[in-house]
């Protein structure tokens, strides 16, 4: 498959101080990649989809989108192509019907292509009709976190960076989630930060293991020994709660 993204030698320091949040990252993303980030607590994964998003800058390094360099592309444009959903997501104070469609009035697109993308998200994602009047206030984190998917799937972004997007879900709707997502990447490169190794190895074509700001492994998700990984990020857990505590 075609490649979408390339990062070659990347690294992003702290604001305070010299350490780097992520140390000589270099991968390639092709379209149609499903990718898990995993990692122990520290280990640059949120850091890395900021960086992706353009909420952080490179200190060094390169990042070709689509063979551009990412810098070179107008940020608004860049978050059009390359859609982030924070693990904490707000709704500007929005109905959840207006925040659904707010990317889209700010395109101004025409108000018929607008309802049709809403309502069609909507119900893909199984959002009932009785939270669409409600604002964020009258919603749990987890229904924030599904709304906030699907204002970024109204986009139609190229590529969906998620952070720990099923963290607050319920088992159904964590299911239902990862078969969407998973009939999406026939359109969109996904990259996942994920916890719960399950849904990673339900989901993923690929995993990136992340320790320390360093890529330590990237493979197929058909080679990973899944318990292995599930010790080892184990044991890098535990390590982390020892030197941060």
């Amino acid at each position: 498959m075609p490649t979408q993204l390339q990062l070659r030698q990347v690294s992003l320091s702290a604001s305070i101080g010299s350490q780097d949040l992520l140390q000589d990252i270099s991968f390639d993303v092709a379209r149609g990649d499903r990718i898990a980030i995993v990692g122990p607590s520290g280990a640059g994964k949120t850091s890395l989809l900021r960086l992706l998003n353009r909420l952080s800058e490179p200190s060094s390094g390169v990042i070709l989108f689509e063979n551009q360099d990412y810098r070179q592309i107008p940020v608004l444009q860049l978050r059009q192509e390359i859609v982030l959903v924070p693990q904490e997501s707000k709704l500007l104070g929005m109905t959840v019907q207006n925040a659904i469609a707010y990317p889209l009035v700010l395109r101004k697109l025409p108000k018929q292509q607008i309802q049709q993308r809403v309502s069609y998200w909507i119900e893909t994602l199984h959002i009932p009709v009785e939270w669409l009047d409600r604002n964020e206030l009258q919603l749990s984190v987890g229904q924030r976190q599904l709304v906030a998917i699907a204002r970024a799937l109204v986009i139609q972004p190229k590529i969906l960076l998620l952070d720990e997007p099923t963290s607050a879900l319920d088992a159904g709707r964590t299911s239902h989630l990862v078969e969407v997502l998973t009939d999406l990447a026939t359109q969109t490169t996904i990259l996942m930060v994920n916890h719960q190794l399950e849904i990673a190895e339900l989901f993923c074509t690929r995993v990136l293991y992340f320790q320390q700001g360093r890529l330590i492994q990237d493979e197929p998700a058909s080679s990973i020994n899944w318990h292995k990984l599930r010790e080892s990020l184990i044991q890098a857990e535990a390590k982390a709660v020892a030197e941060w505590g």
